[in-house]
């Protein structure tokens, strides 16, 4: 069983920048793979970025301004928000699972474990 809490959400200006975090208790987050959601109201959960053995993927909304990252002496895995656009306003969630093939990231139904969600908003 993994428990999974995040952090870092909050309002920003458009052109800003936040840290999401991503912390893991009860098991290790790596071997596993971590992804990030988001969803907006009205709308589906959305795939940002996950990583997976070493490996990195992003939807191509946030490549290039999102990075993730994991640090594994604490067990969390971040999620580093460049250039804020209004459009990135949502819940952003992590979620994990055991290793999973990078084919099959973007799908919040390969994820077992899932986080409350932490708010993020993007002001014009």
């Amino acid at each position: 069983q993994v428990q999974l809490v995040e952090s870092g959400g909050g309002l920003v200006q458009a052109g800003g920048s936040l840290r999401l975090s991503c912390a893991a208790s009860g098991r290790t987050l790596s071997p596993n793979t971590v992804g990030w959601f988001r969803q907006a109201p009205g709308s589906e959960r959305e795939f940002v970025a996950a990583i997976t053995g070493g490996t990195t993927g992003y939807t191509d909304s946030v490549k290039g301004r999102f990075t993730i990252t994991g640090d594994n002496a604490k067990n969390t895995v971040y999620l580093q928000m460049n250039s804020l656009k209004p459009e990135d306003t949502a819940v952003y969630y992590c979620a994990a699972n055991r290793i999973l093939p990078f084919s099959t990231i973007r799908s919040p139904r390969n994820y077992n474990y899932w986080g409350q969600g932490t708010q993020v908003t993007v002001s014009s």
